[in-house]
């Protein structure tokens, strides 16, 4: 077996710009990051790279360093402090000033330092005593303090193909760093270590390297070996999903959940709601975003959605999981199958809009409340026609003063059961306005 104190993701580590895999775009001949990863950019810019793990930040920093010829350090966000980024600037500056020597500075996980811990970072990239490379998985422009961002260059990174994926395990099987030919596997087990695999060339490797061992393991005699079905039932017993719930992933992933079931895509927002669910996601979150959306998205085409939604929620916090998620699924099924309308949430909006653009009428006299002493001498209440006295518990009366008399929120639409509603408000406001 292929011996190395190194796991396979270390060995296989991109050492030059024609190294990297995915990322075409980005590394184009000519983009600012090309130049910077081949020596061809003035000056020591720093970078802010955004883009889910196994995308190839580390491999992008370690090219950087390696073609720059400066000294790197490593940090997380996770377990460093300002001390020891202030330590290691310290340090950095006085290489740079008494030999001239240049450190590129690794960050990984970025957001999860506070705004004073990231403003510590600010003199030292001002200065150049050190290259910044900042690596996150969220978004930068909510996650990262924006005098950084205007003194970096900011490149987003997308998942690897499943090309791009192919090549690296390829290379990781033929490379003197990799496997030098003692591992094979057959064309259709790398298409499912690949699909495992979700994206991440570090994920692909790691999970390569168990199933070489595997291999390994049930041929102990032979110096080579091939990667069968049965190792992926010994070495891959679970797929861990990516979903961080703090970040990107669980925006995304809720956005297409809500978007699946607008678009009436029953199978699609099952999916979703399995991929929350895996990600362990809180259900509660859940059902909240399920009454919400029964609520705008289909409303008065079928009023017994939120009746439905606020039942799971009450469900979910009360069963708890996994049971939970038969509830999810059922109102998640429920919603994308009913009639959609959204003219609640428009009417809503269209009056608020009203009232903040300096819309505001004085209340009718005869709405006027006429419950207390002296109100009668006011003149509060007068004119008012109770409904019910009326045989159709309907009458014209001025409900919305005169600025107003003229407006229109609540525009019915033709869907479901609020199709009833159309004539209906529109007879009920001929009484009503007169007109």
């Amino acid at each position: 077996m292929f011996e190395s104190n190194l796991p396979l993701a270390a060995r296989m580590r991109p050492v030059s710009v024609d190294e990297l895999v995915g990322q075409e775009k980005l590394l184009q001949a000519g983009t600012p990051l090309h130049r910077l990863l081949t020596g061809n950019s003035k000056g020591a810019q720093s970078l802010i790279i955004w883009g889910p793990p196994g995308s190839g930040k580390t491999s992008i920093t370690h090219v950087l360093s390696e073609v720059s010829g400066r000294r790197l350090v490593q940090l997380s966000a996770i377990s460093a402090g300002v001390k020891e980024v202030r330590e290691t600037i310290e340090e950095a500056k006085q290489n740079s000033l008494l030999y001239g020597s240049q450190t590129v500075l690794f960050l990984d996980e970025i957001h999860r330092f506070s705004k004073s811990q990231q403003d510590s970072l600010l003199p030292a990239v001002e200065e150049g005593w050190v290259t910044l490379v900042a690596a996150t998985t969220e978004n930068p422009s909510f996650s990262v303090i924006a005098p950084l961002i205007s003194r970096s260059l900011v490149v987003q990174l997308e998942p690897l193909s499943t090309d791009s994926l192919l090549e690296v395990v390829n290379r990781a099987l033929g490379s003197e760093k990799g496997f030098a030919g003692q591992v094979t596997i057959a064309e259709p087990l790398k298409q499912k270590l690949i699909e495992i695999a979700q994206g991440d060339a570090r994920r692909v490797l790691t999970f390569l390297e168990a199933l070489a061992f595997s291999a390994f393991q049930r041929d102990r005699d032979s110096s080579s070996v091939e990667i069968v079905e049965i190792d992926f039932d010994s070495a891959l017993t679970s797929t861990p999903l990516k979903y961080d719930k703090e970040g990107d992933s669980h925006y995304d992933i809720i956005s297409a959940f809500i978007k699946s079931v607008r678009g009436s895509d029953a199978d699609a927002a099952v999916y979703w709601l399995a991929r929350m669910i895996e990600g362990g996601e809180d259900p509660r979150f859940i059902a909240r975003r399920l009454m919400i959306l029964a609520a705008e998205d289909i409303g008065l085409a079928d009023p017994q959605a939120l009746v439905l939604a606020t039942a799971c929620a009450q469900s979910v916090a009360l069963i708890g999981m996994p049971e939970g998620r038969i509830a999810l699924s059922e109102t998640t099924i429920y919603l994308a199958l009913a009639p959609k309308s959204n003219s609640a949430y428009n009417a809503i909006n269209s009056a608020i809009s009203d009232v903040r653009s300096g819309l505001v009428d004085s209340v009718p006299r005869p709405l006027r409340s006429s419950n207390y002493v002296g109100a009668a001498g006011l003149g509060h209440g007068d004119g008012y026609v109770y409904p019910h006295d009326e045989s159709a518990a309907v009458t014209r009366q001025d409900y919305l003063g005169k600025k107003s008399s003229s407006r229109r929120y609540y525009l019915p639409k033709k869907l479901g059961r609020e199709a009833e509603f159309v004539g209906l408000w529109e007879r009920l406001r001929q009484i009503i306005r007169g007109k």
